[in-house]
């Protein structure tokens, strides 16, 4: 694989790492557009950021991120909201790259704590592999809310 490239996406070139999602997490459902606008918001805003790995100009991972405070800890931090690589990408340091770029720009915002929420085994291994750790004793409960249309 060609040398390998992490940047940060600006607001105005949100269409192919959105469409990237959509196709890898979404199943192909698009991203309702009140979503997407009020994505590039919060992006233009400093408190989301999506970082993008590319080689040879291809779209191999994403990674989205998002800038939170902690008011018990006294200070922000981060929380990596989605990160995909492709399947074909995959054990070819692509995600750890996106991470290395997670923690690069954590470094320069002095961000302490950096999370990440699991569904799966393989993406447990993963990130343990890479120096993350279960937080003992956290649980997380959600709930799901009806939203009326009008």
């Amino acid at each position: 694989m060609s040398p390998l490239e992490v940047a940060s996406v600006p607001a105005t070139g949100l269409a192919e790492p959105l469409a990237f999602l959509e196709e890898a997490l979404r199943n192909g459902e698009p991203v309702p557009a009140a979503l997407s606008d009020r994505l590039r918001r919060v992006l233009e805003a400093g408190d989301v950021e999506v970082l993008a790995a590319r080689a040879e100009g291809q779209l191999l991972g994403v990674a989205v991120l998002a800038y939170r405070l902690n008011i018990s800890a006294g200070a922000p931090f981060v929380s990596i909201e989605d990160l995909y690589v492709r399947q074909e990408a995959r054990r070819q340091d692509v995600g750890r790259a996106l991470l290395e770029a997670v923690v690069e720009r954590c470094a320069i915002q002095n961000i302490s704590y950096l999370e990440v929420q699991v569904e799966e085994n393989e993406a447990e291994t993963f990130y343990t592999a890479l120096g993350y750790e279960p937080e003992p004793g956290v649980r997380v409960l959600s709930r799901t809310l009806l939203i009326s249309d009008g």
